[in-house]
């Protein structure tokens, strides 16, 4: 029997795409045919890092299984037969210089997510992939529990010896990101986990928030509880929107919390002084009302928050704004001081998947293997992906993710017979 195959990517994205080089690669007399119904390939890894794409991260294999949310184990054969390096290395080799910032980021030196889609799409010609665009799958055809073919939306069939399904998740629906090879993995029998936005903003009860719009804070503490359970802490950067919180805290937290948020409102709390005591604080404030005795609260406090937010801490405290320091109680001021450490949200739900950067959900990992990607359910079939029931926190893990999941499909795709 000939080791020669025709396989067919469908999706267009990272994983996709990588797919679509390792199976040509595995063999160079395959047929690989990447299948993208958008007009172009790559479009949502166009706008992800605000433009500049995230490529992936620069830290050892460890600290990127830590950074999985859900189901790391799962990944263990695809980081390490197509690691951060590796990547780097391929896009580098296909004209697209890379450096690595603050957290082991990694970007184009163009800053422009555009070119390592076009060093992705040097490496797919130099390989030999026939790209088709506009071309949209609505069904994975089997026969006896094999992967046999295409349906396109058209109405015709195309038979395939392989097809690997990359068609991404739920999250950025604009760029066609739609959930279609969850659904064509359901169809031939395969089960999932409910799909929630992940690395999201997250909505808030309290109308004050409004007042602090656009405030940014830094180096603080975020911890978010259901009643005396601690569900989320971590410290770092976080903005006040008109609707709620975001920052890189607050989509980390979006990952964790996600599925409880769904079911119930949950308390956040921020510590604004994460680096001082209860007591240094009530000291700072002793010695700010040593310096202050005549003057009202309102107007000697400044130093300890930024504009915005002083309003809104001081109307919290319950503390009478007019009132001089100097008749400040005792009760105040440890009020004051426990403000400082714990000042209270009500998180009430998740923004939706338009603002969304990954799905967290997808096609059950259980039922793939996980050396090669091949579906359990049916014979030739590979999933890669956002699809799988796979997240990561943000820093270019989640697109390493597809890249190393792509890469194996694609690998197991293209290579040896059973």
């Amino acid at each position: 029997m000939s080791n020669i195959r025709k396989i067919a990517i469908v999706g267009g994205g990272p994983a996709g795409m990588i797919a679509a080089y390792s199976a040509a690669i595995a063999n160079s007399d395959n047929k690989v045919v990447l299948i993208e119904k958008n007009e172009k390939l790559g479009k949502k890894l166009f706008i992800t890092g605000k433009g500049r794409c995230n490529v992936t991260n620069a830290s050892d294999v460890e600290t990127m299984m830590n950074n999985v949310v859900s189901n790391r184990d799962f990944l263990y054969s695809a980081f390490y037969t197509f690691d951060n390096n590796s990547l780097m290395d391929l896009i580098e080799q296909n004209g697209t210089a890379l450096k690595t910032e603050r957290g082991n980021r990694v970007f184009p030196v163009s800053d422009h997510s555009s070119d390592i889609i076009k060093a992705m799409t040097k490496a797919l010609k130099t390989s030999g992939v026939e790209v088709r665009l506009n071309t949209e799958v609505i069904e994975i055809l089997t026969d006896d529990g094999e992967a046999k073919g295409l349906l396109y939306k058209k109405g015709t069939k195309e038979e395939f010896d392989r097809v690997v399904i990359a068609t991404g998740g739920l999250s950025y629906q604009s760029t066609g990101s739609t959930g279609d090879g969850i659904g064509f993995a359901k169809k031939l029998g395969h089960t999932d986990r409910e799909c929630v936005p992940a690395l999201v903003p997250i909505e808030a009860e309290e109308e004050y928030v409004k007042d602090m719009m656009g405030l940014s804070l830094k180096n603080v503490e975020v911890r978010i509880a259901d009643g005396k359970r601690e569900l989320f802490k971590d410290f770092g950067e976080m903005l006040f929107t008109h609707f709620g919180v975001s920052g890189p805290l607050i989509l980390s937290a979006s990952s964790v919390i996600g599925r409880t948020l769904k079911k119930k409102k949950l308390n956040m709390y921020i510590d604004l002084k994460p680096a001082v005591s209860n007591e240094q604080l009530e000291k700072r404030i002793l010695g700010i009302i040593d310096e202050n005795k005549n003057k009202t609260i309102k107007n000697s406090l400044g130093g300890l928050l930024p504009g915005k937010m002083l309003p809104v801490y001081l109307s919290l405290s319950e503390v009478d704004i007019n009132k001089q320091m100097n008749a400040i109680t005792r009760e105040e001021r440890k009020k004051l001081v426990s403000l400082l450490k714990a000042f209270p949200l009500t998180l009430t739900s998740l923004r939706g998947f338009d603002e969304a950067i990954i799905t967290s959900g997808g096609i059950n990992v259980k039922e793939v293997n996980p050396s090669t990607m091949e579906s359990k359910k049916i014979k030739g079939m590979y999933l890669a992906g956002e699809m799988l029931d796979i997240d990561a926190f943000t820093g270019g893990y989640n697109l390493q993710v597809a890249w190393s999941t792509g890469y194996l499909a694609g690998m197991n795709a293209g290579g040896e017979e059973y």
